[in-house]
C-alpha cells in the first residue's frame, strides 16, 4: 500500500518551521480520581511527537479520551493528566489548549502543545465538512500516527487527512500498516491463523475472508466448540452457537476446496464449572459427556498445533485456545504462545486477549508485531480497508 511516511517528510525538510499536526492515541485508563493507571499509549505516542520537534516543527497533538457529548465539556474528559504525564516524558511543557478549533493559540517551532479531547468539537465523530476544513486550515502537515481510531471515519482521523495540505502516516500507524501488508498481502508460506474467543458469530466475516486466504486456520475457545459440533462430535455443556453449525462447515468448505485445513482438537481438558477450583480432566475428543464443559484443547491436539506453528511462514494470532485465565485451563495457550515464540515465522498478534496471553507468558520480544488498535486489527482481518489507510493512500 502507498502512502507517505512522516519520517520522510521530516528528512526532506517538509516539516522544518511548519504547523504539524499529531493525530495520536491517548485514551488511557484513569482511576476514580482521575489519575493515569496505564501508560503505554501515551509512551508509543513519543517518537512521532519527538520526531516532529527534532525536525523544528511546531507541534500540535490531539486524542479522544472516554467517550465524552460533542459540545459538553465535563471535568473527566479532560487530557490535562495527559499533558501533565507527557510533559514527564518529553522532559519539556506540554501546554493544554481548549476551544482549539478556530486557532487563535500560538505554537511556535520547537514547542508542543496538546489540543484538549478532539471528540468534544461538534461535528467530530460524523465528520462534519466544516470542521474537516476548519482542521486542515491548522497545520501544514497532518500526522495520522493513532491506529487505535483507524478503523474510523471521524473529523481528526479522516476529514483532516482529505483537508491538509499533506497527509501522512506517523511511525506508529506506518509500523502497522508494514506488518498488515506483510502478514496479508503478502505473506511467507505457510500462512498459520490463529483465531479464539467465545463466538463465531463476532468473528464469522473474518473466519470466511481468512478460509480463502490461510493454509491453515486454527480455532480455539468457544468458537471451536462450534466447529466440533459441525464436524459431528459431542461438546456436552460446553460454550458454543448450535446456530452457526452451518456457517461453521462452509468455513471448513473453503478451505477444504483449496486443499487447506481447520485442525480440529483431537483431545480436550474437560470440567463441570469454569472456576479456579474446578477439577480438570483431560479425555479424548470422542468421549465427552453430557455435563462435560471444553475449557481447554488436551496435550495431543497442544503437540499437533506445535507442529502447525513450527512449519508456519507468517503466524497471525488473535485470541486464546482455552480459559487461559485459570492454570489448569492455560496448557493449550501457554503451548501455543511458546510455539511461536520459538518459531521462525513472521508473526503479528491483536486483540486484547491476545495481548493477555503474550504479557502472561512473557513472549512480547519474540513476537515480531503486536498490534495496538483491538477493532481495527479485527477489521482488518476481515478483509476491510480502513478508512485511515484509505484516505493516505488517496493522498499519497
Amino acid at each position: 500500500m502507498k502512502f507517505l511516511r512522516f519520517s520522510d517528510i521530516c528528512a526532506s525538510g517538509q516539516a522544518t518551521g511548519k504547523r504539524v499536526f499529531i493525530r495520536a492515541d491517548l485514551n488511557v485508563p484513569q482511576d476514580d480520581d482521575g489519575n493515569i493507571s496505564e501508560d503505554t499509549r501515551i509512551r508509543a505516542s513519543l517518537p512521532a511527537i519527538q520526531m516532529a520537534l527534532d525536525a523544528g516543527a511546531a507541534v500540535m497533538v490531539t486524542s479522544h479520551l472516554g467517550r465524552p457529548t460533542e459540545g459538553e465539556f465535563k471535568p473527566e474528559d479532560t487530557l490535562a493528566p495527559v499533558a501533565q504525564r507527557l510533559s514527564e516524558l518529553l522532559g519539556r511543557e506540554v501546554p493544554l489548549v481548549q476551544n482549539w478549533v478556530d486557532g487563535g493559540f500560538a505554537v511556535a517551532p520547537g514547542q508542543v502543545v496538546l489540543l484538549e479531547n478532539c471528540r468534544l468539537n461538534v461535528g467530530e465523530k460524523k465528520n462534519k465538512p466544516e470542521l474537516a476544513a476548519k482542521l486542515g486550515a491548522l497545520c501544514d502537515v497532518f500526522v495520522h500516527d493513532a491506529f487505535g481510531t483507524a478503523h474510523r471515519a471521524e473529523a481528526t482521523t479522516y476529514g483532516i487527512a482529505e483537508t491538509a495540505p499533506i497527509a501522512c502516516a506517523g511511525p506508529l500507524l506506518a509500523a502497522e500498516m508494514d506488518a498488515i501488508t506483510k502478514a496479508l498481502e503478502n505473506p511467507a508460506r505457510p500462512l498459520v491463523a490463529i483465531v479464539g474467543g467465545s463466538k463465531v458469530s463476532t468473528k464469522l466475516s473474518i473466519l470466511k475472508t481468512l478460509a480463502g486466504k490461510v493454509d491453515q486456520l486454527i480455532v480455539g475457545g468457544g468458537i471451536a466448540n462450534t466447529f466440533l459440533l459441525a464436524a459431528g462430535k459431542r461438546i456436552g455443556d460446553s460454550l458454543a452457537e448450535p446456530e452457526m453449525v452451518r456457517e461453521a462447515q462452509q468455513v471448513m468448505d473453503i478451505m477444504k476446496e483449496r486443499g487447506a485445513e481447520v485442525p480440529l482438537p483431537v483431545d480436550v481438558v474437560v470440567a463441570d464449572e469454569v472456576s479456579a477450583l474446578a477439577r480438570a480432566n483431560r479425555i479424548a475428543v470422542d468421549d465427552v459427556a453430557p455435563h462435560d464443559r471444553i475449557l481447554d484443547v488436551g496435550p495431543k491436539t497442544s503437540a499437533k498445533l506445535t507442529e502447525i506453528i513450527a512449519h508456519a511462514g507468517t503466524i497471525v494470532w488473535n485470541g486464546p485456545v482455552g480459559v487461559f485465565e485459570y492454570p489448569q485451563f492455560a496448557g493449550g495457550t501457554k503451548m501455543m504462545a511458546s510455539a511461536i515464540a520459538h518459531s521462525e515465522a513472521f508473526s503479528i498478534a491483536g486483540g486484547g486477549d491476545t495481548l493477555a496471553a503474550i504479557a502472561k507468558y512473557h513472549i512480547t520480544d519474540e513476537v515480531d508485531y503486536i498490534s495496538t488498535g483491538g477493532g481495527a486489527f479485527l477489521e482488518v482481518l476481515e478483509g476491510k480497508t480502513l478508512p485511515a489507510f484509505e484516505v493516505l493512500a488517496k493522498r499519497a
